[in-house]
């Protein structure tokens, strides 16, 4: 709840940009707007292909498919993304994967997004070396506290490691069952092919959908620039957890697009479009999906 808070606060400080933000949506161009949300509907398709390509026994089409649009719902009740991971894991055991393998399939599929979407950003900052402002992404003394947080939750995990036996068994065991299934998905080209092809397409159907936004809205920043910024916001907000990312993601994309170069409402105008076309409009249908899924047992 702390995150909320915080962003709230800021929400209230801020309230004459959002204002402003809000009154620049009276302007969008339409066409852009059915594109970013066609965009976002082949984010389900991606991820559904990826889930597939992160197990070696084959899923249900269909199912997968509905799976990954309830999944979206249920991301909004846990933080850091712990809804979708348990909506994917109930069907992939419901399906008939062990438990021990589901979560493999789980963490490996988590592993691939998380290297791609780093990859492209990479990539795109080789390419685009004047994407983003790096030195107004974070205020002035903000990088020695996230590293001291980083390093001190890294010792608090290395150290129950150490000191609880059962806790170093359990994960001893699930780091074995996870390099075997990652193992046995790349001696298919099939599996290989879609876990990584997936995982490289869901993040840029992503930032294609904001780029669609900005220029809907006629945002100022090359439409390269923007998903430059996509990216570098969405891997800088993985750490805070937030269900669903809620005012975290709206924060981190506010700022990095005003890196890129927009203006400070104008960018504030799309990310508030970009979050109801990816976030609020499907939430309501993802839900009454995700209760479907619940009563006819395919979760």
């Amino acid at each position: 709840m702390l995150p909320l808070a915080l962003v709230l606060v800021v929400a209230v400080r801020h309230w004459s940009v959002l204002v402003e933000g809000f009154g620049h949506l009276r302007r969008a161009e339409w066409p852009w707007l059915l594109a970013a949300a066609l965009a976002t509907c082949l984010t389900w398709v991606a991820a559904a292909v990826t889930r597939q390509g992160a197990v070696m026994e084959r899923l249900p089409a269909r199912r997968l498919l509905a799976t990954q649009f309830a999944a979206g719902a249920a991301n909004h009740l846990l933080p850091t993304g712990l809804g979708a991971s348990a909506v994917n894991l109930r069907f992939m055991t419901v399906c008939g994967v062990p438990l021990a393998r589901s979560s493999a399939a789980l963490a490996l599929y988590l592993l691939a997004e998380s290297i791609a979407r780093v990859g492209l950003l990479m990539g795109l900052l080789i390419a685009f070396p004047g994407a983003l402002r790096m030195g107004g992404l974070l205020p002035a003394g903000a990088i020695g506290p996230l590293l001291l947080t980083a390093g001190l939750i890294l010792c608090v995990a290395a150290a129950a490691l150490l000191l609880v036996r059962r806790l170093r068994t359990a994960v001893f065991s699930f780091v074995r069952t996870a390099l075997g299934e990652a193992r046995s998905v790349h001696t298919r080209p099939a599996r290989a092919l879609a876990l990584w092809g997936g995982s490289l397409a869901f993040p840029l159907l992503q930032a294609a959908g904001l780029t669609a936004v900005g220029q809907a809205l006629q945002l100022p920043v090359p439409p390269m620039h923007m998903a430059v910024a996509y990216l570098a916001a969405t891997a800088a907000v993985a750490v805070v957890p937030t269900p669903g990312g809620i005012g975290s993601v709206e924060a981190a994309l506010i700022v990095a697009l005003v890196a890129a170069g927009g203006p400070v409402a104008v960018a504030t105008a799309v990310v508030l479009a970009y979050r109801i076309i990816t976030v609020w409009l499907p939430l309501l249908p993802g839900a009454l999906t995700l209760g479907a899924l619940v009563r006819l047992k395919v979760i």
